[in-house]
């Protein structure tokens, strides 16, 4: 146990010092490597190199650009307005059309950061004029923007995947309703929240073309989705080719039908594609050293014999490992994190009996909480931009949000066909 303490301390430490999470990975190991074992330190640079040298990976970088080209070129942007048609009488509707938008993005973008930016920058303006202020709609968009690692495709699952050689497919599918059931969770607590505060509904929709028009304007871009999960689901392709397909299927939407991406937005977004992807490879390279080292030391074996030693019971275990990934999630990204903790408590589940597809989706969505928890929060401080506020008033307004998805996580963890349903019904 003290070879774990020493580990993750150095990593804590690292982290702490604001040092980026892959070069923490990368120093922990580099020096238990030296201090612990006899091991050549080439053993890191294979390790990275084997790690990155994954198909599935590819997936990454195309959904990261066909996300940024979804906001920038009119796809998100008549999302919203679609759902502003639909639900924007109701109580709340304003809001209740924030949650539908960022749900329909998130099955376009995978991130959600993106979505609480692409989103948030249109809604969030909208509802402060609309009366609802600016802390609730920018805490309200902080949380919604969850659903992008949820609702597939999702970038959390392409890595859950990879890490621990499950079928992605399956975990695409195994999102599908634990995501809906999430905004949906998250619309009945606007609308409570709404009629409290007497929000109200708008008074006729957004735009006075009338549904149809705006249905038909939409077309384009409510088909994106259907294209890239359909093809998945129906073996047209696969995840990472759906990557590929829904950039080109973007690209060409934007420029063409919508001509709405020009050559400034082209480069922008090849930019912030490369930035996000270079952080995001140097994270995956060196938490697959970190994992092989953990594997050599067996360190995964020791912890669960430690653990089931003091545990038997699988809810109390369960527990205890959501209650870890929730407070590691307020101080480590998700995408970090389930580098970090996939070798260590997959093989612990697995033993009580969870199947790995279940497992993946708990973990992304208790890690995705740590979206929108001080002090990391991806979410909140993205949001905070966006709505140019503190991100402690944004955190203070999402409190709600996070209760109502707290309950979904534990329904989704202890109600196994919320998530495993479809799957069992694909296989058959």
């Amino acid at each position: 146990m003290l070879t774990i303490l020493l580990m993750f301390g150095l990593l804590f430490i690292f982290v702490s010092l604001t040092l980026p999470v892959g070069v923490g990975l990368g120093l922990a190991t580099l020096i238990m490597l030296v201090t612990t074992t006899n091991i050549p330190v080439s053993m890191i640079s294979q390790n990275v190199f084997a790690g990155l040298d994954s198909f599935s990976l590819m997936a990454i970088p195309f959904f990261m650009l066909s996300g940024n080209l979804m906001a920038l070129g009119g796809i998100a942007r008549r999302i919203v307005r679609l759902a502003d048609a639909l639900l924007g009488r109701i109580v709340g509707g304003i809001g209740i059309v924030t949650v539908a938008a960022c749900m329909f993005f998130a099955a376009l973008s995978g991130s959600g950061p993106a979505t609480v930016s692409a989103i948030g920058a249109m809604m969030i303006p909208e509802m402060e004029k609309r009366g609802y202020g600016r802390s609730f709609p920018t805490g309200l968009t902080a949380t919604a923007g969850t659903i992008g690692v949820i609702i597939p495709p999702s970038i959390p699952f392409v890595i859950y995947g990879v890490v621990a050689n499950a079928s992605i497919g399956d975990l695409f599918i195994a999102g599908i309703i634990p995501g809906i059931l999430i905004g949906l969770a998250l619309m009945i607590t606007c609308y409570i929240i709404s009629k409290k505060k007497g929000y109200k509904g708008s008074e006729k929709t957004e735009n006075q073309q009338g549904f149809f028009s705006i249905l038909k304007d939409s077309f384009w871009a409510l088909l994106a989705p259907v294209i890239i999960l359909g093809g998945i689901y129906a073996g047209v392709f696969t995840p990472t080719e759906a990557a590929v397909v829904a950039t080109v299927y973007s690209l060409i939407i934007g420029v063409f039908v919508y001509k709405e991406i020009t050559w400034k937005i082209w480069i922008d977004s090849l930019k912030s594609t490369a930035e996000m992807n270079g952080l995001t490879a140097l994270l995956l390279g060196f938490s697959m050293a970190f994992s092989g080292f953990l594997a050599m030391a067996q360190l995964p074996v020791k912890i669960n014999a430690f653990l089931t030693s003091y545990i038997s019971n699988s809810v109390v275990m369960i527990l205890l490992i959501l209650v870890i990934l929730l407070i590691l999630g307020c101080f480590i990204d998700n995408i970090s994190s389930c580098l970090i903790l996939t070798p260590v408590f997959l093989p612990i589940v697995v033993s009580f009996g969870m199947d790995p597809i279940h497992f993946g989706i708990v973990m992304t969505i208790a890690l995705a909480i740590g979206f929108v928890t001080p002090p990391y929060g991806a979410n909140l401080f993205v949001a905070s931009v966006v709505g140019g506020l503190k991100v402690e008033e944004v955190a203070k307004a999402a409190v709600p949000f996070l209760i109502a998805m707290v309950v979904c996580m534990l329904l989704i963890t202890f109600i196994p066909n919320l998530s495993m349903g479809l799957v069992y019904l694909m296989r058959q």
